[in-house]
């Protein structure tokens, strides 16, 4: 199989090669915008198909373009949609002068929805960090199959590894742990009220949108389990599409990805995603361990959509993923007890949701989600055997309204989790949490609004929660503002990264009734300001959980959960910096952050492992719409504590760095990445292989560097 695919990439190659066409003669349109007063407007985005881009501070936008007919876009913050026809004479430069009128509330700018209100970004108090579909893309060229390096590489969001034989993984939003929070798609909980180790790792990417990050406690929106952020997948909406990937990477894995999508009429549309993916092992620094986990996942899933273009849609989706995946150590090698040990997991997963609306006449709104879930694992720790199953359901009502300058929305959900270990039932549970939610919008003059939201949740097991949470946003010279706090609780469960690690056969089970529910507060503060092509944000934040369920591990290799004696404290800054001129683009980020805890092994606290001090990211590119791009990435990870490592107890810092080619020709877009090009290993380091094993059943220390060192990745993106 990987054969056939290698001898098609390169057959694909080349004849995408020979069929390039011989680029016609181009001509240049300038377009010049100004304002009411004939000032220049600097800012401003010019855009026709895939070319774009964004008036200097004389007003001034230069589109290279062939000859013939184009329509021409022009949208900037604060000034009404403008559109123009151009049909561009071969040979020849244009210049065309475009009036823009002002309008602060209308425009096609990016319309967030996690908050329920529907705003424009630039006008929602509560901070939502968007990475648009440009990044979505870009991403998508490195990893076809799923979404880890795409949250991964956003600023203030890290992949943490969680179970390390199987290559899995859980989200970490400003430090805290991954538990805390909650992957949606398109506000629907699809993937189960807790995505797990592999949540990540199975949600191919091909078709989103853009991704819609809440960091910090959002009970308030969500309930108890966005208790540290929300990531909300927003999908494509249907158009004449037909888009297939493949791709093929030098650790010997395998991608194929299609996209389908079209309108049925003027009401109707629909999409269809559908993927096939394989990894073998890779024994990167062969130690008879593999680096890499081999797997093949399979998955599908169809939308349809209807609009009536007045304000009322639907969106039905169902889903479907079967994955087999399995790690440890490689056939015939054995670990310093003389006995291999295979770690292996089957996924299967089915779901489906519903999102309405309908617009009435007295601009209310009425909402209707509703969705359900079912996943079932097979687990194996060597010699033990694992069988369980997740069920989610979830149904919403909400009616979202605007008098005067209130914007506000009222709504009742419910939420039912149920956990069915085949093999060990004392360490079920049924969760059912109805909940009645409020939140409103004030505009106090014309550059403040003050957001205020609640929520009431009654927990079958642990009572009930009131989870308000207040957002302010104030804009004043030429500086955005954004204050935001608030809480949130979250309900025990048995799935502690230590415990996903090893499996649940060695947890004790829980005293649910001594247990106490986790409750966090969080606050954030948010300065930015765009200056022409230049946009800075710096953010301040700090949270703290009251009540932490921590994993104990007893001298019998027992593992119980209990309530830590005290809270988890996490604080720290980032930094955004990003530039934006004609065809270049850099963006950079820092972010420092402490968090602390109380030391499960002892007394006193400790900087919760594997959490890095310092994180720097840089991205550079040079993009020419309808033609490619060229993109450097360098990341840096400062040191980290470790959690019973028998090598060390700080971690290395070190760099990532990454270069991306994007070539297009015709329907073909043809890319090369080379990831980790310095070659950093955590095995370069230190062995990964443990001198023995612990008596919690651990082969291996926690991961804190890549396995797999440099790689390289390329394929064919084809558009029918």
């Amino acid at each position: 199989m990987t054969r056939f695919l290698s001898v098609a990439l390169r057959a694909l190659l080349v004849l995408g090669i020979l069929a390039a066409p011989v680029q016609a003669q181009t001509s240049t349109l300038t377009i010049r915008t100004l304002g009411p007063g004939a000032e220049a407007v600097e800012g401003a985005r010019v855009a026709t198909g895939e070319a774009s881009a964004l008036t200097d501070a004389a007003g001034l936008a230069r589109l290279t373009l062939e000859p013939g007919f184009h329509r021409i876009a022009i949208e900037r913050i604060g000034y009404a949609h403008e559109e123009l026809e151009v049909t561009l004479p071969a040979g020849r430069d244009t210049t065309i002068t475009v009036q823009l009128e002002l309008e602060a509330m209308h425009g096609e700018e990016i319309v967030v929805t996690s908050t329920r209100t529907e705003r424009r970004i630039e006008e929602e108090p509560l901070r939502i960090e968007v990475v648009p579909r440009e990044e979505v893309e870009e991403k998508l060229l490195m990893t076809p199959g799923d979404i880890a390096m795409l949250l991964n590489e956003t600023a203030g969001l890290r992949v943490q590894p969680t179970a390390p034989s199987l290559g899995g993984a859980s989200v970490r939003i400003q430090g805290l742990r991954g538990r805390y929070t909650q992957i949606l798609s398109d506000g629907l909980p699809l993937y189960g009220g807790q995505a797990g180790a592999l949540g990540p790792l199975q949600v191919p990417p091909m078709d989103l949108a853009r991704v819609e990050v809440i960091k910090g406690a959002a009970s308030a929106l969500y309930g108890p389990t966005a208790l540290g952020g929300v990531v909300n997948l927003i999908s494509r909406r249907p158009a004449r599409e037909r888009e297939l990937i493949l791709n093929q990477s030098s650790l010997d894995g395998t991608d194929l990805v299609g996209w389908f999508a079209d309108e049925l009429g003027d009401d109707w549309g629909y999409t269809l995603l559908a993927g096939a993916h394989r990894q073998d092992h890779a024994d990167v620094d062969s130690d008879g361990w593999a680096d890499l986990p081999e797997f093949e996942r399979f998955s599908v899933r169809p939308r349809l959509f209807w609009d009536d273009g007045a304000g009322s849609s639907v969106m039905v989706t169902v889903g479907g993923m079967m994955e087999d995946r399995a790690g440890g150590t490689l056939p015939g090698e054995s670990l310093p007890g003389g006995a291999g040990f295979v770690e292996s997991l089957d996924t299967r997963r089915v779901d489906a949701g519903v999102n309405a609306r309908r617009l009435f006449s007295d601009r209310r709104v009425l909402t209707v989600r509703a969705s359900g879930s079912v996943q079932g694992h097979e687990h194996r720790y060597g010699d033990l055997f694992e069988e369980d199953e997740h069920r989610t359901a979830f149904a919403e009502v909400a009616m979202a309204g605007q008098d005067g300058r209130h914007l506000w929305v009222v709504g009742a959900a419910v939420q039912h989790d149920v956990f069915e270990p085949l093999d060990l039932p004392r360490l079920g549970f049924d969760y059912t949490v109805p909940a009645l939610f409020a939140q409103d919008e004030v505009a106090l003059g014309d550059r403040l609004t003050v957001a205020g939201s609640v929520r009431w949740d009654h927990h079958n097991r642990f009572g009930s929660s009131v989870s308000p949470r207040l957002s302010l946003l104030l804009n004043a010279g030429g500086w955005t503002t954004r204050l935001s706090g608030g809480t949130g609780f979250f309900a025990p469960t048995p799935f502690t990264e230590e415990v996903e690690a090893v499996g649940l056969t060695r947890l004790e089970t829980p005293d649910y009734d001594a247990l106490e529910k986790e409750r966090a507060r969080s606050v954030m503060l948010d300065v930015g300001r765009e200056v022409g092509v230049v946009e800075l944000n710096v953010s301040g934040f700090a949270s703290e959980i009251d009540d932490p369920i921590q994993t104990i591990r007893e001298a019998d290799g027992s593992l119980r959960i209990a309530n830590a004696p005290e809270s988890v404290r996490t604080w720290g800054t980032e930094i955004l910096a990003s530039i934006h001129s004609g065809p270049w683009h850099i963006v950079g980020s820092h972010t420092f952050l402490r968090s602390t805890e109380s030391d499960p092994e002892g007394e006193g606290r400790r900087e919760v492992p594997l959490t890095p001090e310092h994180s720097l990211g840089m991205i550079a590119a040079f993009e020419q719409e309808g033609r490619g791009r060229v993109g450097l990435e360098v990341y840096y990870t400062g040191r980290q504590e470790l959690d019973d490592d028998p090598y060390r107890s700080t971690s290395e810092s070190h760099w990532i760095l990454g270069l991306l080619v994007d070539r297009r020709f015709g329907p073909f877009r043809f890319f090369l990445n080379a990831e980790n090009i310095l070659d950093t290993r955590q095995t370069e380091y230190d062995r990964l292989v443990r001198p023995e094993r612990t008596p919690d059943g651990r082969w291996i220390t926690d991961v804190w560097a890549p396995l797999e060192g440099r790689s390289f990745n390329g394929g064919v993106w084809v558009a029918f």
